[in-house]
């Protein structure tokens, strides 16, 4: 009688042991849930702004991954560098306006460009000539497989004088280098190693 009642006890005390452990493991499995339920929600308002309009109204717009936008940051980067670079007018104060704020944009590189053309005599040649000269970008092609990325830009210039407007190619090469962001650089790009690889006549019109 003893022995079966030993033996009931410990049957009894494996069923306790064993309910324990599975109370234990449902209770680490709600912990565990619960806890990546808590980073997940919290991931998902990080992804999310809230705006007051004039403190009245609540709008809630979403975020977007920074990283979705880089490669057409990148080609506006380099497109705004070219057309501020190479757009000119017959007016010094504008020359200087347009080459300051792409030299913003790009390192030493450019500002040896900028400084041979100088020496040369090519903005004074445009001021005295009433030359007005513009670029259109026809495209940027960004290799993003590597960092820093290579750039190539395809482009045409007219240059507009009085008697006759000229289109020319152009053809540059460039890496590109995260930076900062800021008022004067918004894409948080800097373009290195600028190259011009061609810049020829295509054609001459008469006006």
């Amino acid at each position: 009688m003893e022995f079966k009642s030993l033996k009931n006890i410990e049957s009894s005390f494996r069923q306790i042991r064993l309910f324990g452990i599975i109370f234990v493991l449902l209770c680490a499995a709600i912990v565990g849930y619960s806890l990546w339920s808590s980073y997940d929600f919290a991931e998902k308002q990080r992804e999310k702004i809230y705006v007051l309009d004039g403190g009245k109204s609540l709008m809630l717009a979403l975020s977007q991954d920074l990283s979705q936008n880089r490669p057409a940051e990148a080609r506006e980067h380099v497109r705004r560098f070219h057309e501020l670079f190479f757009t000119l007018s017959p007016e010094k104060s504008a020359i200087e306006n347009n080459i300051r704020r792409a030299l913003l944009l790009a390192d030493k590189s450019a500002y040896d460009y900028y400084t041979d053309f100088a020496e040369k005599g090519y903005y004074n040649r445009i001021i005295a000539g009433n030359i007005n000269q513009t670029l259109k970008v026809d495209s940027v092609v960004c290799d993003f497989d590597k960092y820093p990325y290579d750039v190539r830009t395809y482009g045409r210039q007219l240059i507009i004088r009085t008697s006759n407007i000229t289109e020319r190619s152009l053809v540059t090469q460039c890496r590109l280098l995260n930076a900062a962001r800021s008022d004067d650089n918004p894409n948080g790009f800097t373009i290195e190693g600028f190259n011009i690889l061609e810049n020829k006549d295509i054609q001459t019109v008469k006006r």
